[in-house]
């Protein structure tokens, strides 16, 4: 487990920063694919775990949910407006339909889980975190964000690594995994806004540059 910020560590992922999982304090943040629950678990087998929560409810990101919440006893909290699909297992309305997608949902995703919170704006999670609501990528994505110290947990508002070469660095998530790309630039632009000194994604390396970011955020089309 890498510490990033007090309170905010990365676990280990093969392969690395490929599907990333998060601990804000004693929370889980996201969940990887179906087969990622078991080297969760193990990075986390020394840590007091008090909630599980997601960013949203695509298969890489919920896929391992169900398998966490059960074997550690703790309470799941999800975007309140993809509660209703994560708790009916079917994640088919939070983004395109293609041959992709259909695979991620075969391989990918993980069985329905109860939503025992559901999330919204200004909501409070662990280690001083609080709910940002960032649709566009899906319909109910959240980002966690911490003003102390400008740092945000992005889910998948941004990459931080291409999603075919590899190559790190800024990148708006693909076009064909995000439902409305209007409104996840609008949400680009809204966490620029905050200058985080530090930003971690789903996909990729830790950012610490908010010019860099501004410079990405501005350069978006309309």
């Amino acid at each position: 487990m890498l510490q990033l910020a007090p309170g905010l560590a990365t676990l280990p992922s093969r392969p690395a920063h490929a599907f990333n999982v998060h601990l804000a304090g004693g929370t889980i943040v996201d969940a990887a694919t179906r087969h990622a629950a078991t080297r969760i678990l193990r990075a986390v087998k020394d840590t007091k775990i008090t909630a599980h929560a997601v960013t949203h409810g695509h298969s890489d990101h919920q896929g391992s949910s169900a398998a966490l919440v059960d074997a550690l006893g703790v309470p799941f909290w999800a975007p309140a407006a993809e509660a209703d699909a994560l708790r009916a297992g079917d994640n088919t309305a939070l983004s395109h339909d293609n041959v992709i997608t259909r695979w991620q949902r075969k391989h990918w995703m993980g069985p329905a889980v109860e939503v025992d919170r559901e999330l919204r704006e200004g909501d409070a999670l662990d280690a001083g975190f609080v709910v940002l609501e960032t649709p566009g990528h899906s319909p109910g994505h959240l980002s966690y964000w911490r003003e102390e110290d400008r740092t945000l947990i992005a889910g998948d508002v941004l990459f931080g690594r291409h999603p075919i070469t590899g190559r790190p660095g800024l990148h708006e998530p693909p076009e064909r995994f995000t439902l409305d790309v209007a409104r996840n630039r609008a949400s680009i632009r809204r966490v620029a806004a905050l200058r985080p000194k530090l930003m971690v994604f789903g996909h990729g390396q830790p950012h610490r540059d908010p010019d860099a970011l501004e410079r990405f955020a501005a350069a978006l089309p309309a």
